[in-house]
């Protein structure tokens, strides 16, 4: 009757069912020990009863940031966060946790939105840069800058770019396709070298949190002479979508830029221009024909958009670009992690049906159908099913009678499957080992024991012996003997050792006074079940008497 149980539950990705029955919202760069919420409280929980329980909290990341006070009910920081290190550009940064209470088991969710101040000014890569521009550069054209980056988000993050006022420049800011903004110097007046060789102005870009923070850098535009074409590019924009376990060292795609001069003013570089450290690590531009490759692993979860600036210069000093947007693709490339909260062990063997046995948690860092879980047991055990308060925490429950006799140990093995292509799975273990309860009462070798003694068995010789088994363990199998009637015969002719069994002559027999005895045995065990046993004792005549006259 220990069939295999089966149950499939799906865990998706985004866990919104699971985590809200506490929110909470506290600025970032708190403190330690600074308040975060009344758990107790909001739980209406009371303290009390709350104290002599034992409770646990569960971060669902690699690190703790938070701590339950079981004193007083409050949830209060473990550590200082910084929302831009744990979050990075995420608009909403919100910390999961659990919180898992023991007797009985309760396990309580939460999130806790980390808020954003405006503790970081925009800041450019470089405090100096020089831009050439040939003196024969057409009014109207544009020429990227390199934008500053901002860490916070809202309107604590960067909003707006101002430029010192030139009458030969003016500035355009545009917003990326990334949510960025970019700023982009529009000549709109022809330059003169012979005039003026070099133009200097100050880029400012600024924030709108409380108070406002900006930063500058300063541009060197240098006129050049000569050349008067500049490279074009067959494309404004190129785009590849590309997944993310693509092979280090793969093409992604090739730009190109043709210039309509002559000789050495017509060979074209390309470079990335002024693209952050990180991108400069993953991609790699071949200055000669224009080919991106890969040069370090891709991970979708970490970034799935790239937007690269790229620029091609002729040797007289002339350039034009143009953007490259590479979107991730992800794939499988995560297995289901399955994480063992609370387990009961050991189980008595009459613990009643319905009972918590574990409690855990399944998760996949990949996305959508690849996120997708399904849970799974096997093993001669209680099985899974959903918990009944809908939020598919999966729980082992035990949903048939245990008996210690015929299994004293259950090995589990839960098994998380994802629903991508290949398909991938973790699995975990649990041991759960049976004790036993009081459930056998003692079996005798015999319901009815037949005995034949002769009548001159000398005292305190064994007459016979009574045996019991008992199927429980420890006490509850230390089976203790006794008479509890005797028929026809005076107590005192037989004598029964309660440990072991043995019965042993009394006093004299006599088969002249008695024939025949008939006596009960009782055998019961440390736990107070009993089993009796008759034994029918005939006493065989010696010739232990002379002839009267």
């Amino acid at each position: 009757w220990w069939g295999r149980a089966l149950l499939w539950c799906v865990l998706v990705a985004a866990w919104e069912a699971a985590w809200g029955q506490l929110r909470y919202s506290v600025p970032e760069e708190m403190p330690k020990g600074s308040f975060v919420g009344d758990v107790a409280k909001d739980l209406t929980l009371k303290l009390p009863a709350l104290r002599a329980r034992e409770a646990r909290i569960f971060d669902t990341g690699r690190t703790q940031y938070f701590v339950f006070d079981l004193q007083n009910g409050h949830l209060s920081m473990k550590e200082r966060v910084d929302r831009e290190k744990i979050c990075a550009a995420v608009a909403k940064c919100v910390l999961n946790f659990e919180i898992l209470v023991k007797n009985p088991v309760n396990l309580y969710r939460g999130e806790v939105e980390i808020l954003d101040i405006n503790d970081n000014s925009p800041t450019f890569p470089e405090r100096n840069s020089v831009l050439e521009i040939s003196e024969y550069t057409a009014p109207g054209t544009r020429f990227p800058l390199e934008k500053a980056q901002d860490p916070d988000i809202g309107v604590n993050s960067l909003q707006n770019y101002e430029c010192t006022e030139s009458t030969y420049f003016t500035l355009d800011v545009k917003n990326g396709d990334d949510g960025m903004k970019y700023p982009e110097l529009i000549l709109v007046k022809s330059l003169d070298r012979e005039q003026q060789a070099a133009h200097n102005l100050i880029l400012t870009a600024t924030d709108r949190g409380t108070p406002v923070k900006s930063g500058s850098t300063t541009i060197k535009i240098i006129v050049l002479d000569g050349n008067d074409n500049a490279p074009e590019f067959t494309q404004p924009v190129y785009k590849v979508t590309v997944r993310e376990d693509v092979a280090v060292g793969s093409r992604l795609l090739q730009v190109s830029a043709t210039d309509r001069d002559e000789g050495p003013n017509a060979e074209v570089k390309y470079s990335f221009f002024k693209i952050t450290e990180k991108f400069d690590k993953t991609f790699k531009l071949d200055p000669e024909s224009g080919e991106i490759e890969i040069t370090q692993k891709l991970n979708f979860e970490e970034q799935e958009f790239y937007e690269l600036d790229v620029q091609a210069r002729d040797t007289g000093g002339l350039s034009s670009h143009s953007k490259v947007l590479i979107t991730v693709a992800d794939v499988n490339n995560h297995v289901p992690e399955i994480v063992i909260m609370s387990v009961l062990s050991p189980v008595p063997e009459d613990t009643p049906l319905g009972t918590v046995i574990a409690i855990f948690s399944v998760q996949d860092r990949d996305s959508g159908a690849n996120g997708e879980v399904r849970c799974s047991i096997g093993g001669r055990l209680p099985f899974l099913r959903e918990s009944p308060d809908g939020t598919k925490q999966p729980e082992l429950v035990l949903e048939k009678s245990l008996d210690r006799e015929k299994q004293r140990n259950h090995h589990l093995i839960l098994t998380a499957v994802d629903g991508g292509d290949p398909v991938r799975s973790g699995t975990a273990q649990i041991k759960i080992n049976v004790t036993d309860a009081n459930d056998n009462p003692p079996v005798f070798t015999k319901d009815i024991y037949k005995v034949r003694l002769l009548e001159n068995l000398p005292e305190s010789s064994l007459a016979f012996q009574v045996k019991a088994t008992d199927g429980d363990e420890g006490t509850n199998a230390e089976i203790t003997y006794s008479f509890s009637d005797i028929a026809n015969s005076p107590h005192h002719l037989f004598t029964l050792d309660s440990r072991t069994g043995d019965v042993k002559v009394a006093g004299p027999l006599d088969y002249e006074e008695g024939k025949y005895y008939e006596v009960t045995v009782e055998g019961k065990d440390g736990g107070g079940l009993s089993a009796h046993a008759k034994v029918h004792i005939d006493i065989l005549d010696v010739n232990d008497n002379a002839p009267a006259l």
